[in-house]
Order: structure tokens, then sequence, then C-alpha cells
């Protein structure tokens, strides 16, 4: 009597294939990675590896390669997507569950692009906002490779598109908005000055150039008189302090 023989049973999006000690065939395993990103459409190296078997890395490279493939630039690269999948914004982006896809492949790529497009460049701090993940280190290398140029405005610097004309043109719209914004500090040295007095709680209340001292060491760029404009904006002038007015209920 024949026995039916059970079917392969699928754990979530991952696809067992065993063969008796022949190689998968390219079109079937390509077929099956195409079927895996159907079902989920972010994964990790390592799942799609489980789903091939005994398929080596450098072939399964090759397999997303001729189906078009995207590395997040956020968690270090880890996630695939393929091209075809992600519905990018007006900057080029996409997120999925937290993990972010840019057209542009790389981090490094995203954000040459992004601050060569921008009218008026782009601080690190809005890139960061942008992006949802730290920029220091692209930048860094961007502009020693003189990729992008930098200039400091208003206590921060702005990163410019490398072309001369181009990063002139961006300077010249972000020193005019900045000067339009006359002496209201601008909103991330606020929120920098403010974290730092907050940060420092239990001390005697600090004097303007201290914390700009403080900030400087952190890399963030304010005059004293910046930072005390901040300190008065938000009524924290420094006021005479003694360790007993602590002690007073």
């Amino acid at each position: 009597m024949d026995v039916a023989r059970p079917k392969c049973q699928y754990e979530d999006y991952l696809v067992l294939i065993l063969t008796r000690g022949s190689p998968v065939p390219v079109s079937t395993v390509s077929g099956m990675v195409a079927e895996l990103f159907r079902k989920k459409p972010v994964l990790e190296m390592r799942a799609i590896e489980r789903a091939a078997g005994a398929r080596s890395r450098r072939s399964l490279f090759r397999d997303l390669d001729a189906l078009g493939y995207l590395s997040s630039y956020t968690h270090t690269g880890r996630f695939y997507t393929l091209k075809s999948i992600p519905d990018f914004d007006s900057d080029g982006l996409w997120r999925y569950e937290g993990i972010g896809f840019s057209r542009d492949g790389t981090l490094k790529a995203t954000v040459r692009r992004l601050v060569e497009s921008a009218e008026a460049g782009h601080t690190q701090r809005e890139l960061q906002l942008r992006l949802g993940t730290r920029v220091h280190n692209p930048l860094l290398a961007l502009v020693e490779h003189r990729r992008l140029r930098r200039e400091a405005v208003a206590a921060e610097y702005v990163y410019l598109a490398a072309a001369r004309a181009r990063a002139a043109k961006q300077l010249e719209r972000r020193r005019a908005a900045a000067a339009s914004a006359g002496q209201t500090p601008i909103p991330s040295l606020e929120v920098e000055v403010l974290a730092e007095v907050i940060h420092g709680a239990r001390l005697p209340p600090p004097d303007a150039a201290t914390l700009a001292a403080r900030l400087s060491a952190r890399g963030v760029r304010a005059s004293p008189a910046e930072v005390g404009a901040v300190l008065e904006r938000h009524g924290l002038k420094k006021t005479a302090w003694s360790p007993s007015r602590r002690s007073r209920h």
C-alpha cells in the first residue's frame, strides 16, 4: 500500500531546500529568494542562508545581484530588500519597521546627495533627524575626501556641496536664513544649552562662558553671547547661589 508522503512544512517565511548531494539550480534558488521577499520585504542574510541550505554566501550575493537588491543604511547594513519593493519618499528614503533604506544604497552616498540637493546645505543635526541614524562618520569622511565642504554658520557647521558655485549659493541662503532669525536663538542651540543646564542641575547654575566651554568640548560651536541669549530667553540667568539655599524647605 502506498504511503502518502508528508508535505514540507513552512516556518514563517523560511523555506528549507533539501537535496541528495546535488547542487540546487540557480534559477530555483533565485525564485526561492524572491519568494522570501514577497513573504517578508526585509530580511537578514542569515535568514536567506538558512533558507538556501548549503549555498554559499558568495553565491547568494550573486543571486541577489541578479534580482537587484539594497542593503539598509541603518543597523550597519545588515538588512536587505529587493529594489522593486521600497516605495521611496521624495528624499529617496524608505523605512520598514524602523529599518532605513535609500535609493543610493549606502549612508555615505545618501548623505552626500541630500547635502548637494539642499538649497541651503544641511547641518549634522538636520541630517540625523531626517535619516534617523548618526551621520558624524560619513560627514567627516566626505569632508576629508573633498566630496563635501563645511562652513560655520550660527554656531553650527553647515555641510555644502563640493562644487564651489553650488556651495556659494547654499551658504548665501543659509546665512540669509540665519540673519532673518534675528536675535532668536536657533532651536538646536537652545536644546543643547538646556540639556547642559539640566545635566548639571545639582551644581551651581553655570554662567554663559562656562556653558559655552562645555558645549565646545562636545563639538557644539556657540559663543558666550549666544548661550547667554538662550539663558535669558528661558529665565535662567545666573544668580547668587550658596549650599544653604538647597537645604531650605
